[in-house]
């Protein structure tokens, strides 16, 4: 009872705050959006990690709030960005996945996977134009995968700074084209971007979306850095020196940020948001030769990126607002990509334009209460594509399926067989107790519920290839 009357005063003393920040004329918070590429959810020192380093991140912990269930909208980068940058499910902008969706050998899909997008259309509102229509300067760094050229391109798109990176983590190229100097790793030519962008705009509110390139492959770090980790004996199976660096890099690359904030007494009135685009590379034990591709463990999750099982989705998900958000909050909620632009417009109170219905719900509550309010609502996904393991075998990292989380139980549907897997995510995080001959009735509602979803953003779905048809199609 004690531990419930300190979380309900701890809630108000944030929402007076919160009503107290938001009041004052001239002090509408910064925000800061840090995207990570590939970073799995137990690759953190606040997360369970005993090998990687991350003092940095771990400190933004303690400072902010933690989430222990906090969703990708997407097993792969391009759709949660989509996602993240309108508040909307992908079946509304029609992007599942990235490049196509018919990955892997005809010969071995039993269905014809509905077409993909790899462009953001243009009727979407995105989050830079929301943050713009507030009076925010705003900015994107870094990895973009929307579409990049003319019309597409995030200068287009609501961002006054727009700076798109992509290759490699050196050797990378820009567009528009910068001066880079020769050998510089990329997280750290970002990161100096970012803290000129602070710098030049600390006296107005600015919106600053940093996606890093860190931790995708090609495994590429400093090799002083890497030395340090070949001589430190692995832990939990977290091994690869490598991708350890990469960590510790971009961990850096939050510690500048942090202290640009700090020296330019912006700190208070700064949310500091960090997550990652999906999970961790790793969890590829079943799938032949795929298993050597594991790069980080995400145990006791299930696989890693490529599936909607848990390795595939749950990333970490750390956010900072002082004076807002109590120190050492942990929220156990589930929360999804599409939430951050509710919450933004909440916070701005702005109104989307006419048919650009949102999807998610405003974290408000969760970050004034110190993640104690409940979410009562469904979250939900609807991956009609595939994507390929051991191409020549016929396995697979994933084939086409939907998935509902709601409360602690979560449901998918594979759309080959139909056939359904029912999980008790609270007693069993790492799904390896199909419960829908001990639940038929809790497994038949969670259907209903998802094909209803489905049938009300009229989610197109994959058909079933002819046995006929040719190897060589589509």
């Amino acid at each position: 009872m004690r531990v419930g009357k300190s979380w309900q005063w701890l809630g108000v003393w944030a929402l007076g705050l919160a009503a107290g920040v938001l009041a004052e004329p001239g002090t509408k918070p910064n925000v800061i959006f840090i995207l990570a590429d590939d970073l799995g959810w137990t690759d953190l020192g606040c997360y369970g990690s005993r090998w990687y380093e991350t003092p940095h991140l771990d400190r933004l912990a303690l400072q902010g709030m933690k989430f222990t269930a906090a969703y990708t909208c997407g097993p792969n980068c391009a759709p949660t960005r989509a996602c993240l940058m309108t508040g909307r499910y992908s079946p509304r902008h029609g992007i599942y996945t990235v490049g196509t969706s018919a990955r892997g050998l005809t010969k071995f899909r039993r269905l014809i996977p509905v077409r993909n997008r790899i462009r953001l259309p243009l009727r979407e509102w995105t989050l830079a134009q929301a943050f713009k229509q507030a009076g925010y300067a705003t900015c994107h760094l870094g990895k973009w995968h929307l579409g990049a050229q003319g019309p597409y391109h995030p200068a287009q798109r609501g961002f006054d700074q727009a700076i798109v990176t992509r290759g490699r983590h050196y050797g990378f190229r820009t567009n528009p084209p910068q001066q880079v100097p020769k050998d510089v790793y990329l997280a750290d030519w970002l990161t100096q971007r970012a803290v000129e962008f602070i710098r030049q705009h600390r006296q107005k509110p600015f919106f600053m979306y940093l996606a890093h390139f860190a931790v995708h492959t090609p495994l590429q770090a400093p090799e002083e850095l890497v030395a340090k980790y070949r001589r430190k004996p692995p832990a939990g199976g977290h091994r690869n020196p490598v991708y350890a660096a990469m960590i510790e890099k971009l961990d850096q690359s939050v510690g500048r940020i942090l202290a640009t904030l700090e020296e330019l007494e912006l700190a208070e009135r700064t949310i500091v948001i960090f997550t990652s685009d999906n999970g961790g590379v790793g969890g590829y034990g079943s799938l032949g030769g795929w298993a050597g591709r594991n790069i980080t463990d995400n145990s006791p999750l299930r696989m890693g990126k490529g599936s909607l099982y848990e390795g595939g989705i749950r990333v970490p998900l750390l956010v900072r607002w002082p004076q807002v958000i109590p120190p050492g909050s942990v929220c156990h909620q589930p929360v999804i990509s599409v939430d951050f632009m509710a919450t933004f417009v909440d916070l701005l109170q702005l109104r989307p334009p006419q048919g650009r219905e949102l999807d998610g719900v405003s974290l408000l509550p969760l970050w004034r209460s110190g993640g104690q309010a409940p979410l009562d609502r469904a979250l939900y996904w609807h991956f009609p594509c595939y994507l390929e393991a051991d191409v020549q075998r016929g396995t697979w990292r994933t084939t086409p399926v939907g998935a509902i989380r709601q409360g602690r139980y979560k449901l998918l549907e594979f759309y080959e067989d139909g056939h359904l897997e029912l999980y008790d995510l609270q007693a069993d995080p790492g799904e390896q107790y199909n419960l829908v001959k001990q639940h038929p009735e809790l497994a038949r509602r969670l259907h209903q519920k998802l094909q209803a979803w489905r049938r009300r953003l009229k989610a197109p779905m994959p058909q079933v290839r002819k046995p006929q048809e040719s190897s060589s199609k589509r």
